[in-house]
This record gives structure tokens, sequence and C-alpha cells, in this order.
């Protein structure tokens, strides 16, 4: 058995292409959407996540604007940035850049973030809203997994699912969203006994644990949809995921790569969660 390749970039182009012509009907009515992206010193990496998003948004016509802030910036001038965004009219959507210098609360910085205009879902009352199942804009990367889920015409209602890792921004936030699409859902983690039992037995697997090529096809369930959402770089500078892929491809059903998969995705999904912010103001929701 070879897996079928989960391609995340044509996923991710089909879902701008979406929210492109939601853009327009905005913009025709008067209402650019606007997408502000706050980034606190010199991280390469986060730089490169900054000018990805800004390229995004401007393919799309959404208007984005970034703001600098040196490393060395105090709390007080992070947190009143946060402010004049919130009260501006023309921001829809807010994301502050992580991970944040260490003088830097970030639980305390991401609640600063309007309801209405937090963009990347982290903050505890659209967090809470997931419980429900009506969180009006879900964290990108875990909504980005539901959508090539969906695609691949992959059912979760009644299957068995299995998420390695439990960070806020993945992990915990997808285990919610798929209980409330009907998965009986496991989390695992790096202190969970007898892991491969667990992941062998899902059949849907996500791994999120930050590990470069964790998973081996052996803990995989034959047949079953793996999603690989992490990316780790080598020591030969190349990119890989948590799953070994090369091996895990000839055992799954479904597979996503590093990268190609869930990555573009999690941009799409940021577009998709400004653009609803829009039309939300626009409508008098918060």
């Amino acid at each position: 058995m070879t897996a079928t390749l989960i391609d995340g970039v044509a996923a991710a182009r089909d879902v701008r292409e979406e929210w492109r012509g939601r853009v327009a009907a905005l913009t025709a009515a008067g209402t650019t959407p606007g997408l502000a992206v706050v980034i606190v010193g010199d991280n390469p990496a986060s730089r490169v996540y900054v000018r990805n998003k800004a390229r995004a948004c401007g393919e799309i016509g959404i208007r984005s604007e970034v703001h600098e802030l040196p490393g060395d910036a105090p709390p007080a001038e992070l947190l009143a940035r946060i402010d004049a965004l919130n009260r501006d009219p023309a921001v829809h959507g807010i994301l502050v850049q992580l991970p944040l210098p260490p003088q830097h609360d970030t639980e305390r910085v991401l609640e600063a973030i309007a309801v209405d205009k937090d963009v990347d879902g982290f903050h505890p009352f659209n967090q809470g809203l997931l419980i429900e199942g009506r969180c009006p804009m879900p964290p990108c990367t875990p909504a980005g997994v539901m959508v090539l889920l969906a695609r691949a015409g992959i059912a979760v209602s009644g299957a068995s699912a299995v998420v390695v890792g439990r960070s806020h921004i993945v992990g915990k936030p997808l285990a919610l969203m798929l209980i409330n699409a009907g998965a009986t859902v496991t989390v695992c983690h790096s202190r969970t006994r007898g892991l491969a039992a667990h992941t062998a037995a899902a059949d849907i697997l996500v791994v999120a644990i930050g590990r470069p090529r964790m998973i081996v096809a052996d803990m995989v369930k034959p047949g079953a949809a793996v999603i690989d959402v992490g990316i780790n770089r080598l020591p030969d500078g190349k990119l890989a995921g948590d799953v070994d892929f090369d091996g895990v491809r000839e055992r799954a059903g479904h597979i996503t790569p590093v990268p190609g998969g869930v990555g573009p995705m999690t941009i799409a999904m940021l577009l998709a969660n400004t653009v609803h912010a829009a039309e939300r103001r626009v409508g008098g929701r918060s």
C-alpha cells in the first residue's frame, strides 16, 4: 500500500480563492479587511513567517501592516501597541508573532488582544468557545487540519483519532474540534506510556510533538490517515516532519508531506479568520 498524498498547497490555494471573492465583496461595499502583525525582536524564522503572511494577504486583497518592536521593548510598549490596534477601526485582525522575548508574558499579551480581532484563535475566550463548537475564529493550524481531512474525504464522525501533542496552539484545540466532529479522541504526549499502542489503533493520527521522524511505520494502523503537523530543521539543513514519511507512506492510507502539507493551510486559515472578522464587524457582531 502506498498512501494517497494530501496536498496542502492545492488545498490552501482553493481556500484562498474562496475567500478572495468575499474580500472583493467587502471591499466593494466599502470595507477592506485589515490584518496587523506585531513582531518583537529579530528572530529570523519569525521574520520569514511574517513576510509570508503579508504576501498571502496581498494576494487576495487583504490590507496588511507590520508593526516591528525592538527585541528589548518593555512589556508596556507591546501592550500599548496592541491597545492602539484594538481601537483602530481599519484593523480587523491582530496577530502577535510568537515566540516573544523572555521579558514578555505571552499569556498576558494574548489576552490583551480584542476577542473579535483574535485571528490566531489563542484568546482564552475563543479557546473556551471551542468546547461548545461555536468558536468563530478557531486556531489556524487545527482548523487547517480539519479542512484537509474533509477535502481528502476522510470520515471523522465515528473514527478513532489520536493526537500526539497537547499544546494550546495545536494539540488541545484540535482534540476539541475532532470531538465536536464526532470522533473518539485520545491525546498523547511526551509522558504517555505505550505510545505505539495508542497510535497503532488510530484511524486518524495527527502528530504535533516537535520531534523529527518520531512516528515510524509500525506505530501506524494500516490504512490510517496520518497528518504531520511537525516541521523540524535537520543538521543538514533539510526539513522533516514528526513522521517518518518514507516508511509510513507505505503503510498509511493518506498522509501529508512536510513541507507542503499542513503549513500552507495555517496561513490560509489565518486569511479566512481575518475576512470573517471583517464580515462580523460589518454585520454588527463582535
